[in-house]
């Protein structure tokens, strides 16, 4: 497998060495040499090659080629700008259209880790998607114990800023479960092999991807349910703060009804009101057992 990188790397090519010697090759390129590169390698492509255009992972077969594009998250900010990429396949040549030099990076990654790097584009193209797959398991690991935090805290009490910290993380999660369901259709549409364009012998290393996407997808849907069971237990505190609230004012509301009905009563002043010049003590004295038989009342009940 030969791969070529155009434009700040190489500006000169031997195109007709690259042409004959009758090995698949991996033309790296950015936008502006794109059209060089798809003529080097004999491929027509009917749309226009625009990487601001790209927003998803799909995969588009074509008469002359298979056009794709990838729109990866950076695990830094799964919200944030993504890392975009156009790439053409045919018979012979792959075309990978990068202008943030991410795919030169992950190649330089596959060379220092794999020792079978790549000689089919079958081969390549699975080292090549599975390498900046290879960092997701990690990722969700992170994810994970940053929910498990979570979930101690708020077993402990502590609430404070729950809501604020728990939102990016289901936003995120949310993000790559559909990023992930990307990349399994893609495989998915590879390994069909629609065009032909691969051995069928070789058509195992899409079904790797496939499932490897979907396994990821799994784990992200595990996250976001442990996501919600923490933030439903999180409810479930404030909801049993706010009762417990609610009862005590109930309970002082109740206390201090008749008491209010009692003085109430004795503040119309009528002329010939019982008990209107000596009951002050008297009124003191009901009061008191008003609030002693509410206590008693609200104790039996085990709400005190």
């Amino acid at each position: 497998m030969i791969i070529l990188a155009l434009g700040e790397i190489l500006e000169k090519i031997e195109e007709e060495q690259v042409m004959s010697d009758g090995r698949p090759s991996v033309f790296i390129t950015d936008s502006r040499h794109a059209p060089r590169a798809m003529e080097m390698a004999g491929m027509v492509y009917d749309g226009e090659i625009s990487l601001a255009e790209v927003g998803f992972c799909k995969l588009e077969t074509q008469q002359e080629c298979l056009a794709g594009s990838l729109c990866i998250p950076k695990l830094l900010d799964v919200l944030g700008s993504r890392y975009r990429m156009l790439f053409f396949i045919n018979q012979h040549h792959i075309v990978i259209v990068d202008d943030d030099d991410f795919a030169k990076r992950l190649i330089i990654r596959i060379r220092r880790s794999k020792t079978n790097q790549g000689d089919t584009r079958e081969r390549f193209l699975y080292n090549f998607i599975g390498q900046f797959m290879s960092r997701d398991l990690e990722l969700l690991g992170r994810y994970e114990r940053l929910i498990m935090g979570m979930e101690e805290r708020v077993a402990d009490g502590k609430t404070e800023g729950f809501q604020s910290k728990i939102s990016p993380i289901r936003r995120e999660l949310l993000t790559l479960r559909g990023y992930y369901d990307e990349l399994m259709d893609m495989g998915k549409e590879l390994e069909e092999n629609e065009n032909g364009f691969f051995a069928r012998k070789q058509l195992k290393y899409f079904g790797t991807i496939a499932d490897r996407a979907d396994r990821l997808m799994g784990r992200t849907g595990y996250l976001l349910e442990y996501a919600q069971q923490v933030r439903d237990t999180y409810q479930a505190q404030v909801d049993a703060v706010q009762n417990k609230n609610m009862q005590f004012l109930t309970v002082v509301s109740t206390i201090f009804f008749p008491l209010t009905l009692i003085t109430g009563w004795y503040g119309m002043n009528f002329q010939n009101m019982p008990e209107l010049k000596h009951g002050y003590p008297g009124v003191i004295l009901l009061s008191l057992i008003v609030v002693a038989v509410c206590i008693i009342f609200f104790k039996k009940k085990k709400i005190l």
